[in-house]
């Protein structure tokens, strides 16, 4: 029941040992691997790695934030060709982010509450990005909640107040990663506060890799880390950790 419900391990950064970092996970005890789309580039290798082992892997489909420009209307037609094509675990990885860019803030909003829009046409959960971009983000959701709409908050890293407004909707998770590991993180003092049950876990690999291997390429077995980290901040024993995430995410994706 170890899933990572978040791992962008077809990517690139892993061509040269994918099937080493596969057999990792594996050794780790990592049971389900969600991969999250980009955008349209993304597609045929992650649907390449899900086809490798489709009963370990699951796609989902969506545009991401940071891909969103003035041609988006243009990039949401594929997104949803590809619904109406074949099935998905979930929409995403989708949201807003205006860390980088805002100059397509309005951009983002429209193609985020699209895409919020299909998660419940097509009864789907949805992976939702975030980053300098809480207020906004946060209001889409709440402009479209309703009884379907429903699924993960990835790479939570904000406050209680932010991670109450969250749960307040009823159906959403907080995705933790390997933030709530690093030393200068709050994350684990506002999580003592919080349920475990409200909880799944996630890489981001190749991203956000947890210490003590901080600095360098993450990959999916080190969501063991994540589990230990949070078993330690509840003092409960790892397995109950993994026992709760797992539930939790094999229900959000249907597993």
């Amino acid at each position: 029941m170890l899933i990572d419900t978040h791992s962008h391990i077809y990517l690139s950064e892993f061509d040269e040992d994918r099937t080493e970092v596969v057999n990792r996970a594996k050794a780790a005890g990592v049971s389900h691997i969600v991969l999250p789309n980009v955008d349209k580039e993304t597609l045929e290798p992650m649907w390449a790695l899900e086809a490798i082992e489709p009963e370990y892997f699951s796609a989902t489909i969506g545009l991401h934030p940071t891909s969103v420009d003035a041609t988006y209307k243009q990039e949401l037609e594929w997104v949803k060709s590809e619904l109406e094509r074949r099935p998905y675990c979930a929409i995403g990885e989708v949201g807003i982010d205006l860390y980088w860019n805002k100059t397509f803030r309005n951009e983002q909003i429209k193609a985020f509450e699209q895409q919020l829009q299909w998660a419940i046409d097509y009864d789907l959960p949805v992976i939702i990005h975030q980053r300098d971009a809480f207020e906004d983000t946060i209001a889409c959701v709440e402009k479209y909640n309703c009884s379907k709409l429903r699924g993960i908050f990835h790479s939570f890293g904000g406050t209680l107040e932010e991670a109450q407004r969250i749960l307040s909707l009823g159906s959403f998770y907080l995705g933790i990663n390997g933030v709530v590991t690093f030393k200068n993180s709050k994350l684990s003092h506002v999580l003592e506060q919080l349920s475990p049950e409200y909880l799944v876990l996630e890489t981001d690999a190749p991203y956000l890799t947890p210490a003590p291997y901080r600095g360098k390429r993450n990959e999916s077995a080190y969501v063991m880390l994540v589990a230990q980290k949070l078993a330690e901040i509840y003092q409960q024993p790892v397995n109950d950790i993994i026992e709760v995430t797992g539930r939790n995410a094999t229900g959000l994706f249907n597993l």
